[in-house]
């Protein structure tokens, strides 16, 4: 049986790939690399940059285009599902092309496998398509520690609830009951704007751990202008964005 393994590689700070991360590249037959865009090409330059100048061996290097995912689609899930089905299908290819068996397959992946990232769920998809692997995880530094890191501050309140949630959900469904602090992801239309609420403080960063990594912090009504307006000539600025914020009742 081949194996996969799925390697976090944190935030986008090559410092911050662990031993077993290297260890585990290093002993990788294939290594899977894939491509969002020109206007992405960062994501894929360090991945390269950790198989160039990392690595003490060399793996076969086995570049991809990532399908677009169809932002039109109605229901959200399902266009989700069809994205990942898509995704399912290209490393279903690209490893019986490139990986006989028994091979050891690894993919990089942003973060870590298990907070709010889709890998571990396209991986499943592989057996539904005839392909057996033997799935490992690898754990990476998330954004959400980095975030708390580059703020020094805790993630929790003494004996306080967290709840980590989707900018989509933090629209739709408001503050969670309940929950002293909220961590926000994937959250490209800024959903904290319409919380009207006087008692939040936040916790904004982007590009986490790069060059360009940018921090933001104060009451939610201070920050929000700021934030908006340094998030708009960020992306402009790099043609794309990462960040994550955490909140806080004050």
């Amino acid at each position: 049986m081949r194996t996969l393994s799925l390697v976090g590689i944190g935030s986008g700070n090559p410092d911050h790939l662990t031993l077993q991360a290297i260890r585990t590249l290093e002993s990788a037959d294939v290594i899977l690399l894939p491509r969002k865009g020109a206007e992405k090409s960062e994501l894929a330059d360090l991945r390269r940059l950790i198989t160039r100048d990392i690595l003490k061996t060399s793996p076969k290097v086995v570049e991809f285009d990532y399908p677009v995912r169809d932002a039109g689609t109605p229901k959200y899930l399902d266009g989700v599902n069809t994205w990942h089905d898509a995704l399912a299908g290209i490393w279903t290819d690209l490893i019986t092309t490139h990986a006989p068996q028994g091979a050891h397959v690894a993919l990089m992946v942003w973060g870590d496998p298990s907070l709010y990232d889709s890998t571990l769920r396209i991986a499943d998809r592989l057996a539904t398509r005839g392909l057996a692997m033997d799935v490992r995880v690898i754990p990476g530094i998330t954004s959400l520690q980095m975030l708390t890191a580059a703020h020094a501050i805790p993630l929790n309140t003494l004996a306080g609830v967290v709840q980590i949630t989707t900018g989509r959900n933090l629209r739709d469904q408001g503050w969670p009951q309940g929950a002293e602090t909220v961590a926000v992801m994937l959250d490209g239309a800024c959903a904290f704007r319409h919380l009207a609420r006087t008692d939040l403080h936040i916790w904004w960063g982007a590009y986490l751990g790069m060059p360009q990594q940018i921090l933001l912090s104060g009451t939610l009504a201070d920050m929000t202008p700021k934030i908006l307006t340094a998030r708009a000539a960020a992306r402009d600025r790099n043609g794309w964005i990462m960040d994550i914020y955490l909140m806080r009742r004050t």
